[in-house]
């Protein structure tokens, strides 16, 4: 479903923690209404990737940028204001506010930033389509854990991001549940989003997106369709390892 046009830009990038090297001098361009899926063994350095793009860590050197515009020298909150929204491998919801004012606060902090009416609308409308409106106005404890991810979605969702990072949002979920985390997905897809997703589930990786971005040891080894990806001896080599 792409477009041909490059949305996101990460070129060169690299991350050192002291003497360790976290990601080493990896490039990739995502393109505007793709799917690209980011994988690789545990440790590889995918989610250092995502917390780059979003401003949770800053680069130690190359540029990530949206166009003509670098993000990789913006703080967080001006990154989510320029259109990259994410989830957490770990759920952060803010416990203090309801499960509506929780999708409110990403409309107010967001790519479009909505108040008062609008964003209760938009909330209402959000939590609906993800299976949540019964329980808007209950507090965050009430919820099972596929629907705090439910609930981090929707509010990613409501700022109105031009690439959603979801990093594991399939992760703990039973057979059940990430089949309807599959399909949930699959539908922002259908709607022509930007997503980097960040998954160890392979059916999913098959079924959701355009384009692999392969990592081991925080370099990239492999980039290509899933078919490509998965059939690629180092790719094999770096989950499996020597026989």
């Amino acid at each position: 479903m792409t477009t041909g046009r490059t949305l996101l830009q990460v070129k060169d990038v690299t991350k050192r923690f002291g003497g360790l090297v976290a990601v080493n001098n990896v490039s990739f361009d995502v393109k505007e209404h793709e799917v690209l899926g980011l994988i690789g063994p545990n440790g590889s350095g995918k989610t250092t990737i995502m917390n780059l793009i979003s401003g949770a860590l800053k680069v130690t050197g190359g540029t990530i940028s949206m166009q003509s515009r670098r993000l990789s020298t913006l703080p967080a909150h001006q990154i989510s204001r320029a259109g990259v929204a994410r989830t957490f491998q770990l759920v952060r919801i803010l416990p203090g506010l309801s499960i509506i004012e929780n999708v409110m606060a990403g409309s107010a902090f967001g790519h479009h930033r909505q108040w008062g009416h609008q964003a209760w609308h938009q909330a209402e409308e959000l939590l609906e389509r993800l299976g949540l409106d019964e329980q808007m106005h209950q507090p965050t404890s009430t919820l099972t854990y596929i629907d705090q991810k439910r609930l981090e979605l929707a509010r990613a969702l409501a700022g109105e991001p031009r690439v959603l990072l979801l990093d594991e949002w399939l992760a703990g979920l039973n057979p059940t549940e990430l089949q309807i985390g599959i399909d949930l997905v699959s539908q922002l897809r259908k709607e022509g989003r930007t997503i980097i997703l960040v998954e160890h589930v392979m059916d999913a990786i098959r079924s959701l997106c355009d384009r692999c971005v392969v990592m081991n040891s925080g370099t990239k080894i492999a980039e290509g369709t899933p078919s490509q990806v998965l059939s690629d001896k180092d790719v094999i080599q770096a989950y499996l390892g020597d026989e």
